[in-house]
C-alpha cells in the first residue's frame, strides 16, 4: 500500500530535474512512497529523463495547465494518503526530506505541512532576506490559538515544499477560481476549518528565483489584490506584522554593503524593497485603478 504521493509538475525542467530526482530516490524514508509526474508539454528532454525513474507520467495540453486545477488534477490520481507536493525546481536538501516533513501527520489534527526554503547559491539579496524572514530554523505549528500573534505569517504556506492529509484535500480543495497563490488560498480554507498546519524546517529545499525590480512590483501588487480578495489583510495582527517585518528588511538592505561575492549591490535590494511595498499597496486598492492599468500592472493577468 502506497502512503505517500509525491507529486511534481513539470515542463521544460530536465535541468532541475536532474538534481531533483535522484535526491528524491534517495530518501532514507520509512513509508512507502509512489512519485507522480503531471507534464504539459516538455520538449527539452524531460520526459526521457522521467523515465529513467519509477515514476509515473501524466500528461495535459500546455493550454490546460492551471496552478490549482493541476494540482487537484495530481491529488486526483494518486493513491496515499499524504499528498506531498514539490515544484520541479524545488532540491531536497537532504535524505529526510519526506520523513521529516510525513512525521508532523502524527498528530491527526495536522492538515498540512510545509518545509523550509534555501535560496540557490547566487541568489539576490532581497531573496535572501525574505527567505530569511519567512523560513526560520523554528518549528512553528498553526492553530486558531495562534492567529493574532502570528500576524500574516498564519496564512503562509508555501506549495513549492509542501505535504496535505489527503482527507482534507477532499474536502478543501486548490481554489480553482485562482489563477495564482492557490497555496495561500488552501492553507486559509484548511485553517479556517479549525485544522492545524505545520512549518518544519527539517524538511529544507534548496529553492529560489532571481526576479527584477519590475517583476517584484508586479508580483506585489498581485500578492496585494489576493491578500485582500481572500480578506487576510483585514485578519488580525496582518497589517502590523506586515509593516513590522517590512521595515525590519529595509533597514538589512539599507545596512548591507556591497558584496563582490553576491554581485548584488544595496542600492538595489533597497529599489527592489521600495517597488514591491509600491506593488502591494497598489494591489490593495486596485478597485479604485483603471483596468487597463490594473492588466499592466499584474505579473499573472489576474484581468483579463
Amino acid at each position: 500500500m502506497v502512503e505517500v504521493s509525491i507529486l511534481l509538475l513539470t515542463k521544460n525542467g530536465c535541468s532541475d530535474l536532474s538534481r531533483v530526482l535522484p535526491a528524491v530516490f534517495r530518501q532514507a524514508a520509512a513509508m512507502s512512497f509512489e512519485v507522480i509526474a503531471i507534464d504539459s508539454g516538455s520538449t527539452d528532454g524531460t520526459l526521457e529523463l522521467l523515465r529513467e525513474f519509477p515514476v509515473r507520467i501524466l500528461y495535459i495540453p500546455p493550454e490546460q495547465f492551471h496552478h490549482a486545477r493541476t494540482r487537484n488534477f495530481a491529488a486526483s490520481h494518486a493513491q496515499g494518503n499524504i499528498l506531498t507536493f514539490l515544484s520541479q525546481d524545488a532540491v531536497p536538501a537532504s535524505d529526510d526530506w519526506l520523513a521529516a516533513l510525513v512525521a508532523n501527520f502524527e498528530d491527526p489534527q495536522v492538515g498540512a505541512v510545509y518545509g523550509r526554503q534555501f535560496p540557490k547559491p547566487g541568489s539576490s539579496s532581497e531573496r535572501r532576506n525574505v527567505f530569511d524572514a519567512i523560513y526560520g530554523d523554528k518549528r512553528t505549528v498553526k492553530d486558531p490559538s495562534c492567529r493574532n500573534e502570528m500576524g500574516y505569517r498564519f496564512y503562509h504556506f508555501s506549495d513549492v515544499n509542501a505535504a496535505i492529509r489527503r482527507s482534507v484535500w477532499e474536502k478543501t480543495l486548490f481554489p480553482e477560481d485562482l489563477k495564482v497563490f492557490e497555496d495561500l488560498a488552501i492553507a486559509k480554507r484548511i485553517l479556517d476549518d479549525g485544522w492545524k498546519i505545520v512549518y518544519e524546517p527539517e524538511a529544507a529545499v534548496f529553492h529560489s528565483h532571481t526576479h527584477t525590480t519590475l517583476q517584484l512590483f508586479k508580483r506585489y501588487f498581485d500578492i496585494g489584490y489576493t491578500l485582500k480578495r481572500l480578506r487576510i489583510w483585514d485578519a488580525p495582527g496582518t497589517r502590523k506584522s506586515l509593516l513590522r517585518d517590512g521595515w525590519r528588511m529595509l533597514r538589512r538592505s539599507n545596512a548591507s554593503v556591497y558584496s563582490a561575492k553576491s554581485g548584488h549591490p544595496p542600492g538595489n535590494a533597497i529599489g527592489q524593497h521600495i517597488a514591491k511595498s509600491a506593488g502591494l499597496f497598489l494591489g490593495l486598492n486596485q478597485e479604485h485603478l483603471p483596468l487597463a492599468l490594473k492588466r499592466h500592472f499584474s505579473a499573472f493577468r489576474l484581468f483579463g
